[in-house]
């Protein structure tokens, strides 16, 4: 299955692509993936059912979250109640410690996105403050990054024997599944099912932009 693992819809902040949208985009632009992945900053929608959605357009739609940590950006699939009240989602300097170990209690699975971007990029915060354990997976491609950061990305997930993975970071409709994971062999049904494919670590990061004019 190719899954897009990482997407912002109105729910988020600066989100401005409604869900039915990006279903639209897909079918009319014959798109490869089989579903996408719903990443709101800084919450977890509880409350949109996409069932309808999923039936009428074929494609898997599952909800995450991304959180912000004093090492960066970070994506957590399988959230649930006992997650929620461990973390303060709305927090913005969460220290990733927490995120990662409240996490893993809860059964769910963190992980840095964009980590070669400035600021926001795990790896930034590894050139001052060291290497955070408990980090084994990263986005390595992400849709909006610039030129370098997914190839520092790439590098230093090599270096520090990280599997990665890959997301459009789509915040507008036309941006979905420039970047996403294919899980050969695996059928993904539900946020359980990607959470267990993305623990058997079978997985690889696909890029899906246009290759460059220049």
């Amino acid at each position: 299955m190719l899954l897009d693992l990482h997407t912002h819809s109105v729910k988020s902040d600066d989100g401005r692509a409604k869900v039915e949208n990006y279903c639209k985009w897909i079918r009319k632009k014959a798109l490869p993936l089989d579903g996408f992945v719903l990443t709101e900053h800084r919450q977890f929608d509880s409350e949109s059912d996409y069932r309808d959605l999923e039936d009428q357009y074929g494609l898997v739609i599952l909800k995450a979250s991304e959180v912000e940590s004093d090492f960066g950006h970070v994506l957590v699939f399988g959230v649930n109640e006992d997650l929620e009240a461990a973390i303060d989602f709305t927090d913005v300097r969460l220290p990733i410690g927490d995120v990662l170990e409240a996490s893993n209690k809860a059964g769910a699975f963190a992980a840095p996105c964009h980590p070669g971007r400035k600021r926001v990029g795990l790896f930034s915060h590894y050139e001052q403050r060291g290497e955070v354990d408990g980090v084994h997976t990263v986005e390595v491609l992400n849709g909006g990054s610039i030129p370098g950061e997914d190839e520092l990305s790439v590098q230093m997930a090599s270096k520090y024997n990280y599997k990665g993975f890959g997301g459009s970071d789509s915040h507008v409709v036309s941006r979905i599944g420039l970047c996403a994971t294919n899980f050969p062999d695996q059928k993904i049904n539900d946020i359980g099912d990607l959470v267990s494919a993305l623990e058997g670590g079978n997985f690889e990061a696909i890029s899906l932009r246009e290759p460059s004019s220049n």
